[in-house]
């Protein structure tokens, strides 16, 4: 039992409950009700914890929660009476004190802001619950000062309510055991050990508004919706999706991700937990791996009837801003990868209606204005039928970190992934066209342009693989995954032979146990360790840094090139370890990093896992 392992449960919403198993927050996201007021975004965290004392019969008085404190200080150390923990089919701690057991389970309310601590004692016992508010926006930290209302009301048996600052909704709390006694006291200088290894504010000063005492078993209900008064925290484990125990948590964890829209009840995904909100590119990404190989059918159709409606000339949004701003169109990739999750959706789906009738449409518009020119200089260029981009000062690809106005790895030109996905739905198009009645000659015609013009420009003989950015007579030549995907998308750029020695000079130069380096540890440029403050951690983002999802795709090239199936095996087990982090050091012993839950991570597994690996794919319909 690893007490800084890391616990998330989710509503529906984009909200969420999560922590340490030994109860230590070490982020500022960490909280059992974080609240997604404009769902799924719009996400402020509103009680924190609760600090759990119990008292036995014969006077002794046992604190259960744990808090860091300046200078390294742990108080109080409940964690020393944990003796078990385990999340299938919720987090459930058990403590043992003085030869009893004391249970507590945590649990969210689906389509509703509202979180569930219950407890399990002997009914002789007492336990004292003093809540902690922070009442802040999610990124933000909260320290003690006049404006925080210290108002308590009682408007009934079993009900507490606070609204501690008037453009927050107003907290209920009810219980079903126990009295409550107002108090109103600040707990001052937390500390959150990873946003301080992380260059951020890891200090916050908590409010305690009352304390609630029961005796025995207690239920106690936090929420923003009067009306969720109870929630029902199921006791059996969850069905098994796949028989296998690595796939089933995968598809488990995949529930987490897909969530509502607002009230036009549109889906999209979060693209990770903690601090993600829905991103088009990793959206797209995922959804085959969220959706569609968990027979999730109707959640896909809502993502893609969500994002067809959201395209602005010709392009997906890259990202919904947390608070509601209107959506940033700066990706090159995000529609290209909806082509391919539309295939996708098809293949497993056979829904020809709903593709013809809401999406071939939105296809056709989105090849228009590639073809004419869109923002950034997104264009066809005529004389090759590759795909240019670019502009001065923006990140445009999923290589995208930018640090004030430096952008860490530009790509302007011709990137690599560009092309192969540029292809891909050129290929995608003229076989929707074909089977539409449709006239796509012109695609075919493209792809074809594409296939002749791309090996000789992107073929890089001295390194056996294909260089990355091409931008007219320049080739950046550094050695990056990008190009597996000219080998793994379902219309592949290349012959076999080549696509065999790209997959092994990928495998030779970037495979790590928990992912796909995004730059060979032989580039001067190499950045090994995932680290430090901001600069520190955006400057090696994309400079040697590891990412699991790319794993998916270079199984699903290793699969194409008649790879090893034993050693597919060995190299996806040891990616589909949890935890299901963003990001992992490039060099050993590969430290996972950024979000600790990221969609495509788990999409990605999943699908290669499903698709590649045990070739154990739902049968389509």
């Amino acid at each position: 039992m690893e007490l800084g392992a890391e616990w998330l449960i989710t509503n529906g919403l984009g909200g969420f409950a999560s922590g340490t198993v030994g109860g230590i927050h070490t982020r500022r996201y960490h909280g059992l009700l974080v609240a997604a007021l404009q769902p799924p975004v719009g996400r402020s965290l509103l009680l924190s914890k609760y600090l759990e004392t119990v008292v036995t019969p014969s006077g002794g008085r046992y604190e259960l929660s744990a808090n860091r404190y300046p200078d390294g200080v742990l108080h109080p150390r409940g964690f020393e009476y944990l003796v078990g923990f385990e999340d299938d089919p919720l987090p459930r701690f058990v403590y043992r004190v003085e030869g009893q057991e004391i249970a507590k389970t945590v649990a969210m309310a689906q389509g509703a802001n509202a979180v569930l601590v219950s407890y399990e004692l002997p009914p002789d016992w007492l336990l004292e619950l003093r809540p902690l508010l922070a009442y802040r926006d999610f990124h933000s930290t909260t320290k003690e000062n006049g404006a925080f209302r210290r108002d308590v009301d009682m408007p009934a048996v079993g009900e507490v309510t606070m609204q501690p600052y008037g453009d927050l909704p107003k907290l209920h709390v009810f219980y079903n055991n126990g009295n409550v006694t107002a108090s109103g006291d600040w707990y001052r200088n937390f500390e959150y050990e990873i946003e301080r290894e992380r260059g951020l504010d890891y200090r916050e000063d908590l409010f305690q508004p009352f304390v609630l005492v029961s005796e025995g078993p207690v239920e106690v209900v936090a929420t923003v919706d009067p009306t969720v008064r109870h929630i029902d925290a199921p006791l059996a484990p969850r069905a098994r999706v796949f028989d296998d125990p690595d796939l089933d948590k995968l598809a488990h964890a995949a529930e987490q991700f897909v969530v509502s829209r607002g009230e036009a009840g549109g889906k999209t995904v979060i693209a990770g937990y903690p601090w993600f909100s829905d991103w088009g590119r990793d959206t797209m990404i995922s959804l085959p791996g969220l959706t569609l190989v968990t027979g999730r059918f109707e959640d896909a159709r809502g993502i893609l009837s969500a994002y067809a409606a959201s395209m602005s000339q010709g392009m997906l949004p890259n990202r919904f801003p947390d608070t509601g701003e209107q959506p940033e169109y700066n990706t090159v990739d995000a529609t290209l990868w909806f082509f391919e999750a539309v295939r996708s959706y098809l293949e497993y789906t056979g829904d020809l209606e709903f593709v013809r009738e809401v999406l071939y449409p939105k296809l056709k518009e989105a090849m228009d204005w590639h073809f004419r020119g869109t923002r950034y200089g997104i264009q066809l260029d005529r004389s090759d039928g590759l795909l240019r981009c670019g502009a001065p000062g923006v990140q445009l690809t999923w290589m995208d970190a930018k640090v004030g106005d430096w952008v860490v790895t530009p790509r302007a030109g011709k990137p690599v992934e560009i092309q192969a996905l540029w292809y891909n739905a050129l290929c995608i198009m003229s076989e929707f066209a074909h089977t539409f009645g449709d006239t796509g000659g012109l695609y075919a015609l493209i792809a074809a342009r594409i296939r002749w013009n791309f090996l000789p420009k992107f073929w890089n003989e001295a390194a056996g693989c294909l260089y990355d950015v091409v931008d007219g007579e320049q080739r950046d030549a550094s050695i990056r995954p990008n190009q597996i995907l000219a080998v793994s998308l379902r219309h592949m750029l290349l012959s076999p032979e080549t696509a065999a020695q790209v997959v092994a000079t990928v495998e030779r130069e970037l495979l790590t146990p928990r992912g796909l380096r995004t730059l060979s540890p032989g580039d001067p440029k190499y950045k090994g360790r995932f680290a430090g403050g901001v600069m520190e951690r955006d400057s090696a983002y994309h400079q040697g840094t590891a990412w699991p999802w790319l794993i998916g795709p270079f199984l699903t090239a290793w699969r194409k090139t008649g790879g090893d199936p034993a050693r597919a095996l060995e190299i996806w087990r040891s990616c589909a370890a949890v935890p299901y982090a963003e990001v992992a050091d490039g060099d050993a012993p590969h430290r996972p990093g950024g979000c600790f839950a990221q969609a495509w991570t788990v999409a990605e597994l999943l699908r290669s896992g499903v698709e590649d690996v045990f070739a154990t794919g739902l049968e389509h319909p």
